[in-house]
């Protein structure tokens, strides 16, 4: 039976959407696997690399688990818990939800307060006493029932980052988000192309974009100056999860990497469209 042109056509490019549709679920990389912190390094202030303190990060039900029940005092014991390899372009989801009361001596501004740290130093390389890796923070913000509290913010220990064309050099930068109070799971992603641009998106909406990430600025002690080599454009680096004294868990950590088409925007820009459809 001979079928019209024009059917083939949209027959063709039909199987054809299906098989990007397809790839580009295939493409992302779930980086926790649900059961285990195999593929998992962690770094807590005041504690050597690799140390997990009190048990801070653990897997409960399935879930990265935050937790400070094995603490007498947070004393500003900041921890971070780093995917094992770095990427450059990459799209990072992960979905994340505040519990219970935090810590006694948390500060604070860490009152439902978290983040997914982008473009992080290499773990081995953080000193036992600093507070914070070098790295762009997407900062993860809940509502405490009475204020305003806009989550997907942009914090930069150790770093500076373009906002709107010039160089922003304060320590935070809101995003335009709603305030997300409770317990109630939340979905952030962020778009990584290397040191050109990072968008923070909720709800299918960019809520904060800015570009060329470097190191430089303040906000992070104890470092070794050797890594903190300011002016530095930040191309990569390491992902990790944030402790900071208020208990908060994660049940997916996953991410499309984007470095194979870094090369040619319209292709990146068709990939990217795609995965955020999907």
């Amino acid at each position: 039976m001979k079928y019209p042109l024009k059917h083939i056509t949209f027959l063709f490019v039909f199987f054809a959407c299906l098989s990007f549709t397809a790839n580009a679920q295939k493409g992302w990389i779930n980086l926790f696997n649900g059961k285990d912190l195999k593929d998992w390094n962690i770094k807590i202030a005041k504690h050597d690399y690799k140390e997990n303190y009190a048990n801070t990060f653990r897997v409960e039900d399935g879930l990265i688990t935050v937790s400070y029940d094995g603490y007498t005092e947070f004393d500003q014991q900041y921890g971070h818990i780093f995917y094992k390899k770095p990427f450059s372009y990459y799209l990072l989801k992960v979905t994340y939800r505040f519990i219970g009361e935090q810590a006694k001596g948390g500060e604070g501004w860490a009152t439902r307060n978290s983040g997914a740290m982008l473009h992080c130093q290499d773990p081995a390389t953080i000193g036992k006493n600093q507070n914070f890796p070098i790295s762009v923070e997407a900062q993860i913000l809940g509502g405490d029932g009475e204020h305003e509290r806009h989550t997907s913010n942009v914090c930069t220990p150790g770093t500076l980052i373009d906002y709107k064309g010039k160089l922003f050099t304060p320590h935070c930068l809101d995003s335009k988000s709603k305030t997300y109070a409770g317990d109630q799971w939340v979905t952030a992603e962020f778009l990584v192309l290397g040191d050109s641009v990072i968008k923070h998106i909720i709800d299918n909406e960019v809520v904060l974009e800015y570009t060329k990430p470097q190191i430089g600025g303040e906000g992070v002690t104890n470092f070794d100056p050797k890594v903190k080599v300011d002016g530095t454009p930040l191309t990569s680096g390491y992902i990790s999860l944030q402790s900071e004294s208020h208990p908060i868990q994660f049940k997916t950590v996953k991410l499309f990497d984007l470095a194979p088409y870094a090369k040619d925007k319209a292709k990146l820009d068709q990939v990217v469209e795609k995965i955020l459809k999907n």
